[in-house]
């Protein structure tokens, strides 16, 4: 098979056949004829000229495939096709792509090897767009704000980083990452490597309808690329590639359950889903819980905004493991003395689980899942595998 490529293609469906892309573009990728306005594979740049001028948005859709559509097919169209299942190269590996950059590949699989084997996003979820930026050809988003979500007091510098694309379209889904590179040279005289960092704002924005996405990062010691995000200051222009991940997503079924475990800035992803549900249900729906672990209160990120996030909506279990004067508690702790309901939970078919945080919390976690399983006459290994073959269960560690 050759190498997947990413393609674009106008929707005809919602093209009112104006033809301002075709003005736009400068390199003459863009013609017509009676019937569709088309995008020839073999000269597109990703230049992005063409996007801002389209008055239906109809320019701004992308496709991974095989062998791009040629422009007799693309003429044909009623309708845009869906995108295809692509097989990934490498064992383990889900057969959908999650980024067309080796580097940035091998850093999703990594994270998503804790699932147990091949991830696979929920059957309802919305179809992601990857790789619409690069290193090559990325966008330029402009700090919005830079604000720190951990006490002044606690052991970790988090920040809630907001990026503003301006009027650049970069559509991303809950629980996708986005790219970053710290500008500079290396000691070998190269280009500092990328980190990826999970977008911590629904797909419409921090708030509604606004084209800019939020991050969550924690400052490490020593660390070249956290360092350089949480100094970012309002104003400041960052070079943001992606999106990437095709997997790690919500489902947009209303009636679908999701259990979110994390730690630290693993509650990225599981903010964004909050949010999106908040948004977009208007009626009852299937639940929400969220296990989240922290040394304390003072370190949690979110804290004061989860508190205020209805119960009706997400039922909270806040776990800290350095209080004084309490005993430690960690998520595994809280999964077992909430066993009944977590059993129930893993028993439905309407159940969706998600993980994400540090890689040590995983057999924590595991073990948890296998023994409120066993105390309930279940198997957790065949139910594991039952959710992770239905795009039910999904690993984000780190």
């Amino acid at each position: 098979m050759n190498a997947p490529v990413k393609q674009h293609l106008i929707d005809p469906e919602i093209c009112i056949r104006c033809h301002t892309c075709e003005e736009a573009c400068p390199v003459d990728a863009i013609t017509h004829d009676e019937n569709n306005v088309v995008v020839d594979a073999s000269l597109c740049n990703f230049c992005m000229n063409c996007i801002a001028p389209c008055p239906t948005g109809s320019i701004d859709n992308w496709r991974v495939v095989a062998t791009p559509y040629s422009l007799e097919e693309q003429l044909s169209w009623m309708e845009l096709p869906e995108q295809e299942d692509l097989p990934a190269a490498g064992e383990g590996t889900s057969g959908t792509i999650e980024a067309f950059d080796d580097e940035v590949a091998a850093l999703l699989a990594e994270a998503h090897k804790g699932a147990g084997g091949a991830a696979k996003a929920p059957a309802s979820a919305s179809k992601p767009s990857v790789n619409l930026f690069t290193n090559a050809n990325p966008a330029i988003a402009t700090v919005q704000g830079n604000y720190r979500l951990t006490a002044e007091t606690a052991d970790a510098d988090v920040r809630h980083i907001i990026l503003d694309l301006g009027s650049t379209p970069f559509p991303v889904l809950e629980g996708q990452s986005v790219g970053i590179a710290p500008p500079g040279l290396g000691a070998q005289g190269r280009p500092h490597r990328m980190r990826l960092y999970s977008v911590s704002s629904p797909r419409d924005g921090e708030r509604p309808n606004t084209n800019n996405l939020s991050l969550t990062v924690k400052r490490e010691p020593g660390g070249l690329a956290s360092n350089y995000v949480c100094d970012l200051a309002r104003g400041d222009q960052v070079r943001l590639t992606g999106p990437f991940g095709s997997t790690f997503l919500m489902p947009n079924d209303p009636q679908a359950n999701i259990l979110m475990i994390c730690t630290g800035t693993g509650s990225a992803p599981f903010r964004g889903f909050t949010m999106r549900r908040q948004r977009a249900l208007a009626g009852p729906s299937g639940g929400m819980t969220l296990i989240f672990g922290a040394r304390t209160p003072e370190s949690l990120p979110y804290f004061g905004p989860l508190k205020k996030v209805p119960d009706a909506l997400l039922a909270k279990h806040l776990v800290f493991s350095r209080v004084e004067g309490r005993p430690k508690e960690y998520v595994q702790d809280r999964m077992r003395a909430e066993k009944d309901r977590i059993a129930a939970l893993i028993a439905s078919e309407n159940t969706h689980v998600y993980v994400c945080g540090l890689k040590a919390m995983e057999i924590g976690v595991e073990s948890a899942f296998e023994d409120i399983a066993r105390g309930a006459g279940l198997n957790w290994r065949t139910i594991r595998d039952g959710m992770r073959h239905s795009g039910r269960y999904h690993v984000e560690t780190y």
